[in-house]
Parts: C-alpha cells; sequence; structure tokens
C-alpha cells in the first residue's frame, strides 16, 4: 500500500491511497465467501455457486462494494498513521480505480488539526461573576419550593391562563387529517406556547366536557414543509381543567418540608444553600470567562468538516435527552416547528466555542509543558472505580491505554485552566442594582439632552 498526501486549503488534505491488486482480489474472494449463499444459480444448490458463475450472471462489480468496504476499514487506518497529519474528521472517500486484478485506489479528504497561533493568554482581564444572593432569589427559591408541593385541583369553570388542561385533539388541513396531528389526553398547560401560536388561547373561557373547533395557521417556516403556511382546523375535546394550589408560606409549610420549625429558619437556610450554588455557579463562570478570552486573543481557522461533525455530536446529544424524557426527537420537532437543519443552526455558536475553547486550550497546555504525575490519574481513576461501586484494581483490567490516555488528557487540560485562572485579573463585578440606576440615569440624561435641542 502506498500513500501521496496533497495539502489543501482551509485546513483540509487530500491522501491518495493505492491498494495492492493482490489484496483488492483476496477481499473479492473474502466478499464472494460472505455473500454466496445469497445467489441462487440454475443447477447449483444456493450457495453451491462458483464465484466466476455469479460474476457472470451479475456482471464482474457484484461483490465490489462488500469488498471496497472491507478494505476502507482495514486500510484507511494505517493510511491515515502513515500520513503523519493529525486528522480531526471522518474521510470523504472517493473511488478513483477499482478493478478485478489491478490495484484499487482511493482518496479520502479529511480535516486536519487547525494551527493555533496563541495571543495572550497569561494575565487577561475579566469581570468576575457575581456570586451574592438577593433577598428577590430567595422568594424565588421559597416560591419553587411552592410549586413543587403545589396540588393540582380539578375546577369546574372556564380555563384560564396557567391553567392545564387535558385534551384530545384531531388536526386537519383542507380536510384531511395530517401526521401527528392527533393526541390524546394531551396535559397542555395554557399560556405555555407549547402549541402553535393561537392554539391555546382559543381555549381560553371553554370548560371541561366541551367541544372546541380551534383555527390556527401554521408558521411559514415550520418545521414540516407540506404544513407551512397553511390553514388548519383542530377539533378538540377539553376533558378536564386543573388549576395549580400553592401551600401558604407559613411556618406549617416550613416545618412540613424541611427540620425547621418557622419560615425565617427555612429561608436563611435556603439562601445558604443559593449562596453554595451561586459560588459554585460563578467559579465556573470565571473559567469560562477567562477560557474565553484566552481563545479570542488567539488565531484559528476551524475546517468545517470538524464543525459539522461537533454539531451532529450535539444534534445526538440533545435528541437523547429528549428521548429520556419520553420525547421522540420526530415529535419535538412536529411540535415545535423545529428542524434538523434548524437546531443544528442554532447550536453552530457553541459548536465553535467549544471546539475553539479546546483547541486553545490544548495549545497552552503544550507551550506551557503542563503535566499531571501518574499518581494524580491513579487517584482519578480510583474515584470513577468508587463512583461504579467497584474494585480499582477491577476496573483497570478493563481500561484500555486510550482511555488513559483520554483522562490524562482531561486532567492536564484542567490543570490548564488552573493556571490560568490563577494567572488571570478578576475584576470586581457590578451590582445589579448599580448597573440598573446607570442605565436609568443614561436614560434620564438622554431625555434632559433632548428636552435641550428641542427648545
Amino acid at each position: 500500500m502506498s500513500v501521496k498526501v496533497e495539502n489543501l486549503e482551509k485546513n483540509m488534505a487530500k491522501l491518495t491511497v493505492e491498494v495492492d491488486a493482490a489484496d483488492f482480489d483476496q477481499a473479492l474472494t473474502e466478499a464472494y465467501r460472505k455473500n454466496k449463499g445469497r445467489f441462487n444459480l440454475p443447477g447449483f444448490r444456493r450457495g453451491r455457486a462458483p464465484m466466476q458463475m455469479i460474476e457472470k450472471m451479475y456482471g464482474p462489480q457484484v461483490f465490489y462494494e462488500d469488498a471496497l468496504n472491507g478494505l476502507l476499514d482495514k486500510s484507511y487506518p494505517d493510511a491515515a498513521k502513515e500520513s503523519g497529519l493529525s486528522i480531526v474528521s471522518r474521510p470523504e472517500i472517493s473511488v478513483e480505480q477499482i478493478e478485478k486484478g489491478k490495484n484499487l485506489i482511493y482518496t479520502a479528504t479529511v480535516a486536519l488539526k487547525p494551527e493555533v497561533k496563541l495571543g495572550e493568554y497569561k494575565g487577561v482581564s475579566v469581570e468576575g461573576a457575581d456570586s451574592s444572593v438577593t433577598e428577590k432569589e430567595v422568594e424565588d427559591r421559597l416560591r419553587q419550593e411552592l410549586e413543587k408541593n403545589a396540588r393540582m385541583i380539578d375546577v369546574d369553570r372556564e380555563i384560564k391562563k396557567g391553567d392545564i388542561s387535558s385534551i384530545d385533539f384531531v388536526g386537519s388541513v383542507d380536510g384531511e387529517e395530517f401526521v401527528g396531528g392527533r393526541g390524546e389526553d394531551y396535559p397542555l398547560t395554557i399560556g405555555s406556547g407549547t402549541f402553535i401560536p393561537g392554539f391555546e388561547d382559543q381555549l381560553i373561557g371553554h370548560k371541561a366536557g366541551e367541544e372546541v373547533d380551534v383555527n390556527v395557521s401554521f408558521p411559514e417556516d415550520y418545521g414540516a414543509k407540506e404544513l407551512a403556511g397553511k390553514a388548519a382546523l383542530f377539533k378538540v375535546s377539553i376533558k378536564s381543567v386543573k388549576e395549580k394550589q400553592l401551600p401558604e408560606a407559613d411556618d406549617e409549610f416550613a416545618s412540613e418540608v424541611s427540620e425547621f420549625d418557622t419560615l425565617e429558619e427555612y429561608k436563611k437556610d435556603l439562601e445558604k444553600g443559593l449562596r453554595e450554588e451561586k459560588e459554585k455557579q460563578a467559579a465556573l463562570q470565571n473559567e469560562n470567562r477567562v477560557i474565553d478570552k484566552v481563545a479570542e486573543n488567539a488565531e484559528l481557522d476551524i475546517p468545517e468538516p470538524m464543525l459539522e461533525e461537533q454539531l451532529e455530536q450535539m444534534y445526538r446529544d440533545y435528541a437523547m435527552r429528549l428521548q429520556q424524557q419520553g420525547i421522540p426527537i420526530e415529535q419535538y420537532m412536529q411540535i415545535t416547528g423545529q428542524t434538523e437543519e434548524k437546531l443544528k443552526e442554532q447550536m453552530k455558536p457553541g459548536a465553535e466555542r467549544s471546539i475553539r475553547n479546546s483547541l486553545v486550550l490544548e495549545a497552552v497546555q503544550k507551550k506551557e509543558n503542563i503535566t499531571v504525575p501518574d499518581e494524580r490519574v491513579e487517584e482519578e481513576f480510583k474515584k470513577i472505580a468508587d463512583q461504579y461501586k467497584m474494585k480499582y484494581e477491577d476496573l483497570m483490567k478493563t481500561v484500555s491505554e486510550s482511555q488513559k490516555a483520554s483522562v490524562r488528557r482531561e486532567l492536564e487540560l484542567q490543570a490548564t485552566v488552573d493556571m490560568l485562572l490563577s494567572e488571570a485579573k478578576l475584576t470586581k463585578p457590578e451590582k445589579k442594582s448599580e448597573k440598573k440606576s446607570e442605565k436609568k440615569s443614561e436614560k434620564k440624561s438622554s431625555e434632559k439632552k433632548e428636552e435641550g435641542e428641542e427648545s
């Protein structure tokens, strides 16, 4: 096998791989053995027809695809390694020559890890995150606790905003029911914006037991193109109406949901918990702000295939999270009018930021030669063993060298973040009240200026 490398623009490269004819012919023989049972030729029992007879009847290319796939699985990893390139994407394969008795020639177009030109990274200045807790935040947290302990009670009255109504519905366009337009016992929170604009508003004022015709129009940019911009009729049956009844915020509530006897003590504990949460959040925000600033100061060009693969991974993760909540991604798109393309477009800034920050951190780590001792890696695997309730020795029997390298890399990158954070200058965050008063004063001065200009 031989490999030729051609560097392209924008951190791309093309590998031309030539596989020996003998290897391709062997792959054809293996493809024949694997697939011969599918062929039934006159005069031969199924699976007994010679390779030459099958090729004569179905054409010489009959086993090419299977042979090619097998050879790609074997030859491409070796070719990528032989090239010495830092490849960061799946290859785009193009077959240049494929014929029995001849060398197999194909090209693999790949994205390369971008070169990072670091700017200022030590001592960067960013605004520190605010970890203070306001009285409003404590009241909001208390409200959340009241919501958790709310009762849903059936009400015999007209629907109003905030109610939860159980409905059956059937949607149609031009008299024809459409896919995804039917639902039973659907718990719809009125005013949540879950359904098509205008749907929920038309249920307000109706009661349980009523049948309602809801007329809406799908948005022009609706995900299902066959429905986009079209008028629809939903036949809705209102089965029940419930309202949320919150408990009273008093000493009795505090004693029921906590170890405290009074509401005042309970609120102080909520404040303490909030402070701990916000301190952790602030620490993470400070890390992210420093990394973002260092990445902003650097120069690099992210290749498109690398970005596409990151977006694909983020999309799969999002679909999996929805599935864990019992919502298939297809149903989510039908309800919200989203499409895979729109979702990925929304995810794009996050994907670019993730790639950029990761590459820049890695560049800093290499420049500063930041490493972690073996003992630190061992300590991390012991933590993992504890999480899975395994013995450390048993866990390590299942861990591959690549997994060890991955854990070491994560620890080295975290050590790099710690170094950047220790060197950074965190300015004191502005208080929220100060920011509001500044905006008000700016507005007043602007108004006065306009009055002066008019006079």
